[in-house]
């Protein structure tokens, strides 16, 4: 198998940071990469290795990506993007690709709920997340952000629910949540933020805060790296910077 092309940063790419409603945000940046074409093309090339995730609750399938394909990205978020986030230095990430295919009638309770990264992590650490999409067509759709409409031990018992039940519990115990992806608000997140897809721009965040991959329409379920919606997904467990 022909191995991943070397990830390039575009010198010239700029972040800018995108608001929340209520304070709070992420970071942008355009143009990411200097050849993110080739990417998808290795992706489309790679396409039967991709396989359903173990172990998180991905809506489809992945590619999990080495550690020295990975590497350029860790060095762009050390660099650039660690601190505005409050993380202090970083002890281990990895990426992966991944593309949504799961149908909204097929859902888990747990994937109809906004969600936060590294909720096995110490409450020291800071946890960031990063996506680039790798898709041209921007319907398929961006990320969403979130916070609580309950009270924090009203919103973990949701949580703890959602992967505990089967589906029909679940609906029995909470018919207000939509058997859809996350994209609106509901009864129990206000939505607060968005960024739009836009083929090689990539986002950065705090991954504690709840946020949603927007699942467009059908073709955004595509299996095809193609026509998918094609994704580089980056998770970064680091020390927290002090205050």
């Amino acid at each position: 198998m022909t191995p991943a092309p070397p990830l390039r940063f575009n010198p010239a790419a700029r972040l800018r940071r995108v608001g929340f409603d209520g304070g709070g945000s992420c970071l942008v940046l355009d143009d990411a990469l200097t050849d993110a074409g080739a990417l998808r093309d290795y992706a489309v090339a790679a396409r039967a290795r991709f396989h359903e995730p173990t172990g998180n609750a991905y809506p489809g399938i992945e590619l999990p990506m080495p550690p020295e394909f990975s590497a350029p990205v860790q060095a762009f978020f050390d660099r650039e993007v660690r601190g505005l986030l409050g993380a202090r230095r970083t002890l281990r990430m990895h990426t992966r690709l991944a593309m949504v295919t799961t149908a909204p009638d097929q859902l888990q309770p747990r994937q109809r709920l906004c969600h936060r990264d590294g909720a096995w992590a110490d409450a020291t650490q800071a946890i960031a997340a990063s996506v680039l999409y790798l898709f041209d067509d921007p319907a398929l759709g961006g990320t969403a952000f979130f916070r609580p409409r309950r009270d924090t031990a009203a919103t973990a018992r949701l949580v703890h629910d959602a992967s505990t039940l089967d589906g029909a519990a679940f609906d029995a115990a909470y018919p207000e949540i939509p058997r859809d992806y996350p994209q609106e608000s509901n009864a129990w997140f206000e939505r607060i933020g968005r960024v739009d897809a836009a083929f090689n721009r990539m986002v950065f965040y705090d991954g504690r805060i709840f946020h949603s991959g927007e699942v467009g329409p059908a073709p955004a379920r595509s299996g095809d790296p193609a026509t998918g919606r094609l994704t580089l997904n980056g998770f970064f467990t680091c020390s927290r910077r002090a205050a």
